[in-house]
């Protein structure tokens, strides 16, 4: 079987802690490397947050800092609602031991340009939380349009309403004006966006089949995806369960017959009325391929089972 070099550029909260580890889990992937992103918590946080899980999973990849925050700002705040949906660490509170790993002195965006650079179609990025490192990549060496074989982000939302404001997703709100630079590109990527994220649902019936490991990885997943859960009830986001919003995107990555895409050019609005909006582009309407792919519809059964296969096999171990 065929291995598939991705990087995950991820702003480590609970769900992005599930997509790390499902990726791991996957026996076509071969991660190269983890990019931190600002998002659910500020960039230190979430590069440790990244070194923790991947010790905790007996993992060895590299880590690399992105950007601290949006290309339009100076600085960066962790919104109130982060803390509450993802606890004040971003991985739901839970303890874990101090890495024994450092952070790469490399830059992460430069990560992202050599990568391109050493695999470039065999190269998958998936992107879940702002799109900052890869606007700024794109900005270093516009030639890694060319180079790399798909982006697959999670973010945005195209046929129902944001999770921000009315029209906005979390992630392409953070940063409007890259996320609008990285749709408007020549690279080919796949959008899994609210559309399809908020049909996959895990409750605790689900993360007691992990607690029952009895592993320290089982009890950790377990802690950390119970308190997403909680806080879905508790702030009427979902009272079912909660989304597994990033995992996902690395399905999606991987096989993409989870999902059933639109082809679309896409634009992002960064104007103050319906700033962040993932909207199609009616200028380009008439291209013959799109480098935009939309999901709009998930086999959520199957997906959720993969998932869980993957994530139990995992934790068994761990």
């Amino acid at each position: 079987m065929a291995t598939k070099k991705m990087i995950l550029d991820l702003d480590i909260g609970v769900d992005d802690a599930l997509a790390l580890a499902y990726a791991i889990a996957d026996p076509q992937i071969d991660l190269i490397g983890i990019v931190a992103s600002y998002g659910n918590n500020l960039l230190e946080q979430t590069a440790k947050n990244s070194l923790q899980l991947l010790e905790l999973l007996g993992q060895d990849v590299p880590v690399f800092k992105g950007l601290s925050h949006s290309s339009t700002t100076d600085h960066f705040n962790v919104m109130q609602v982060s803390k509450e949906i993802h606890g004040s660490n971003g991985i739901g509170d839970i303890s874990l031991s101090e890495p024994r790993h450092q952070v790469q002195e490399k830059d992460g965006v430069d990560f992202i340009i050599e990568a391109a650079h050493q695999y470039s179609k065999d190269l998958i990025i998936v992107p879940t939380g702002p799109l900052t490192n890869l606007a700024a990549a794109l900005h270093r060496d516009p030639q890694i349009s060319q180079l790399i074989g798909n982006i697959t982000l999670m973010g945005g939302a195209l046929t129902v309403e944001g999770n921000v404001s009315d029209v906005a997703e979390a992630n392409i709100n953070q940063d409007a004006e890259a996320a609008n630079e990285v749709f408007t590109s020549p690279l080919p990527i796949t959008m899994v966006g609210l559309d399809v994220t908020l049909r996959t649902l895990l409750t605790k019936k689900e993360t007691q089949q992990w607690r029952n490991l009895g592993t320290r990885a089982g009890i950790a997943y377990a802690d950390l995806t119970d308190f997403y859960i909680d806080a879905y009830y508790r702030l009427g986001i979902d009272k079912r369960g909660c989304a597994i919003h990033d995992p996902l995107a690395v399905g999606v990555a991987i096989d993409p017959s989870f999902v059933t895409t639109l082809a679309l050019p896409m634009k992002v609005i960064t104007n103050k009325h319906n700033y962040a909006r993932t909207i199609g582009d009616k200028t380009r309407l008439n291209e013959p391929h799109p480098n935009v792919k939309v999901a709009i519809n998930v086999n959520q059964e199957r997906f959720v089972s993969v998932f869980m296969n993957h994530l139990t096999n995992l934790l068994a171990n761990h």
